[in-house]
């Protein structure tokens, strides 16, 4: 797993360090919580880019359904 990889082996420890701190351990999990959100949404958009690639046509009734959304889209 991708996930799995870039994690460092001694995080446990130090996860068990930053508990013991209190408020800081907050700001680290929250942090870590965001590289996390931040590389699945990297990842998303390069599997949509893919698929847009390898099926364009697809891609293109998807850009012309979403324009018709916008364009029908009441403010």
């Amino acid at each position: 797993m991708p996930e799995q990889e870039d994690r460092d082996p001694s995080a446990g420890a130090s996860r068990a360090s930053r508990d013991a701190e209190g408020a800081g351990g907050e700001v680290d999990w929250e942090a870590e919580r965001r590289r996390r959100r931040a590389r699945f949404l990297r990842e998303l958009a390069e599997a949509r880019a893919l698929r847009d690639r390898v099926q364009p046509r697809r891609a293109k009734a998807a850009r012309l359904r979403h324009a018709m959304r916008m364009r029908t889209f009441r403010w």
